[in-house]
């Protein structure tokens, strides 16, 4: 039997926003078991951040009032902005990080692909079509708005492409997949690292 033993300088972070539209308590444990206890309202996008968090191998624990008596907007973007902060807080100063994360993740005919740079520069690369404009109660264009807001606020940089996919459901669900194993790679501490930061600049 496998247990987890933590690291002696934990990268955990705990995020409580609230608005006229949403109200998120969220924790976040980037050096998990891949345990999500998620509630958004959103059965799919619950879905997906319960992917992330598997494939992701993080510990997430998100809890969500929001104003889905409007749609789904609000309370998908707000969260990808809790989560990046959570991320972003994390991270910390990013001394021995890998730094740098890349997935081909297939689901039966969608393949997807994933390309992170921590670099603490916001970009996002989205090249990800959807053949419908729902997946169960969840706009598909919410994908990208829910990556554009973790994105901007965690401050790293991610191309996002498809490769391949006909079914809306495999497609979101590659994307997160794939997502997942990048940041997975890219938060990775690196042994040879000795603790230094991972750029020539000396600080990211």
């Amino acid at each position: 039997m496998t247990t987890h033993t933590p690291h002696k300088n934990p990268r955990m972070a705990t995020i409580t926003r609230r608005t006229n539209e949403t109200d998120i308590s969220l924790s976040l444990d980037l050096d998990g078991q891949g345990k999500a206890d998620i509630k958004t309202g959103i059965g799919f996008f619950d879905h997906m951040l319960e992917a992330l968090a598997r494939h992701g191998s993080l510990d997430m624990q998100i809890q969500v009032k929001g104003d889905l008596h409007i749609d789904d907007h609000h309370t998908i973007e707000d969260i990808g902005i809790a989560l990046g902060e959570a991320f972003h807080k994390a991270i910390g100063d990013k001394r021995g990080i890998e730094r740098f994360g890349q997935a081909l993740v297939p689901l039966d005919e969608a393949l997807c692909e994933a390309v992170i740079d921590i670099s603490g520069r916001p970009f996002l690369t989205w090249d990800i079509t959807f053949p419908r404009e729902m997946v169960g109660t969840m706009a598909t264009e919410m994908i990208e708005e829910f990556f554009r807001a973790f994105i901007m606020s965690a401050r790293i940089t991610v191309h996002l492409n498809k490769k391949a996919g006909k079914n809306a459901h495999h497609i979101a669900e590659s994307t997160f997949k794939a997502f997942a194993r990048a940041l997975r790679m890219a938060v990775a501490r690196d042994p040879r690292a000795a603790g230094s930061i991972p750029s020539t600049k000396g600080m990211l």
